[in-house]
């Protein structure tokens, strides 16, 4: 932290209620919620749950990027151009779907799968890019403390005490993992006119210029002014901050398409639906991983 730091203030605080999501998975979305529909360049974050034979079965995606990191349990993903994977605890997979993904993401170990997804948008000028998955495992996540040690940080995109990311983004975004032990503060740059936030797992803590009382499953939507994020913990804490750069254009949503305007929306339904401009042969394809979990269904029911 530098001696003339000015620390952000706390906007809003929401609280994250559990709810169903997919097929049977349970899930506490924060952004994309009525209190938070956008916080530009971000879509949505839920913190999911979600164990066999449920899941995320066969959608499609195009405009934005998927960021899945996983905290407990194994989900495996499949998708329509034969890319396939599992990620476990501590990996990330940031999935840009660009101009047209279709996939599955389901559990795959015996204890529920938990982990967070975040959304993020991209620019109009790469929404129809080729589709990219960056996927690291835990071990090849940068890790940085603070100088007491008592702040231990993945970095998952940008920087923290001096420790750079391994992914790239498209636009300048901040997403960090940071588990801080109890009395201990962690002060982090997020600069001035940025949209930024703090989502908590566990513990409790005190977030911002004014110390706001916040508990677990709460995003604290952080003040555009000021360059520095400080969170004090009360007890030992698991928490994320992500943070990005504005976009500034118009964002235009339904379901798991993102564009700029009502007409890119319907031209994205009708490219899915004829197999067009990046979704080709997506209608013949099923997943295999989708239809193993059916099964597993279908049995528990008989």
């Amino acid at each position: 932290m530098t001696a003339n730091a000015v620390f952000k203030g706390v906007a809003k605080v929401v609280h994250s209620n559990e709810q169903a999501e997919g097929q049977g998975a349970r899930v506490r979305r924060s952004i994309g919620s009525a209190e938070l529909r956008n916080l530009d360049p971000f879509l949505m974050l839920d913190e999911f749950t979600v164990g066999k034979p449920a899941g995320f079965p066969d959608h499609p995606h195009r405009g934005f990027e998927t960021v899945t990191y996983m905290l407990q349990g194994e989900v495996t993903h499949e998708d329509f151009v034969g890319h396939k994977g599992s990620i476990g605890p501590g990996d990330l997979q940031w999935m840009t779907a660009g101009r047209g993904i279709l996939h599955a993401e389901m559990p795959t170990s015996d204890e529920p799968a938990h982990g967070l997804q975040l959304w993020v948008n991209l620019p109009a000028k790469d929404k129809m890019s080729q589709p990219r998955y960056q996927e690291l495992l835990n071990k090849d996540v940068p890790r940085a403390e603070s100088s007491d040690k008592g702040a231990v940080v993945k970095v998952i995109a940008g920087t923290s005490y001096g420790v750079n990311a391994a992914v790239h983004t498209h636009t300048p975004i901040l997403y960090l993992d940071v588990r801080l032990s109890a009395g201990k503060q962690f002060d982090q740059l997020v600069p001035e006119n940025w949209t930024a936030f703090v989502y908590t797992l566990s513990g409790k803590v005190e977030v911002g210029s004014d110390l706001v009382d916040v508990p677990p499953h709460a995003t604290v939507v952080l003040s555009q002014s000021g360059d520095t994020l400080k969170v004090l913990a009360k007890e030992d804490a698991h928490f994320v901050v992500v943070g990005g750069q504005k976009i500034n254009e118009p964002i235009a949503q339904h379901g798991p398409f993102v564009m700029n305007t009502r007409d890119e929306i319907m031209q994205a339904f009708m490219d899915y639906e004829t197999g067009k401009n990046g979704f080709e042969g997506a209608k013949k394809w099923a997943s295999e991983i989708a239809q193993r979990n059916q099964l597993g269904r279908d049995e528990d029911e008989w």
